[in-house]
């Protein structure tokens, strides 16, 4: 059984859906490649899965989580999944070129087989697709959008130093306050 919730983030709701022991998917709402949830799901929002990734995700945007604990089932080709455990390994702070995740994977001549394959990343942020610049250092490609792409950046950026949540967006006021 497919379980799913939609909850407030501060760039814009998303989408979690589950199967009951792991995240299947974590979607920004609108993005490219977002999944829609079909008759069969669930909508659930009391999953504990669920309750545990709005926690932890609430002290990701406070600058107080680096790694996260939920079990991940994230479905794609095997190709697609080769690229996506390679994405799981960029620490926190981190960036790489397409490129360089390619040759890093022994695909170096499959460069845009590789981006192709980093854009269908079902779970944002858990499996840091935002982490892949391009080979200049611009910021070129996201399913969720350049905008939140450059806001996840900015985040991990070296010493952002903790969230005032006073001078903060509204919708990151929100999502932390009902998070933690």
């Amino acid at each position: 059984m497919t379980y799913y919730s939609y909850t407030e983030g501060p760039w814009g709701r998303m989408l979690f859906s589950a199967d009951g022991q792991a995240l299947t998917g974590m979607y920004f709402v609108g993005q490219k490649h977002e999944a829609t949830p079909r008759s069969d799901w669930v909508e659930e929002d009391h999953v504990p899965l669920f309750i545990a990734l709005r926690g932890q995700l609430a002290q990701y945007f406070l600058s107080q989580r680096q790694a996260f604990d939920i079990p991940l089932a994230a479905y794609g080709t095997p190709f697609q999944q080769r690229v996506w455990q390679a994405l799981r390994t960029l620490e926190y702070g981190t960036t790489v070129s397409y490129g360089k995740l390619a040759d890093a994977i022994g695909l170096g001549s499959s460069v845009r087989a590789v981006a192709a394959a980093v854009g269908r990343n079902p779970i944002s942020i858990l499996i840091p697709c935002h982490r892949v610049i391009g080979a200049d250092g611009s910021l070129t490609g996201y399913a969720g959008g350049l905008e939140r792409k450059r806001a996840l950046l900015a985040l991990e950026a070296p010493s952002p130093g903790l969230l005032n949540l006073s001078t903060a967006a509204p919708g990151m006021q929100r999502y932390v306050r009902e998070s933690l």
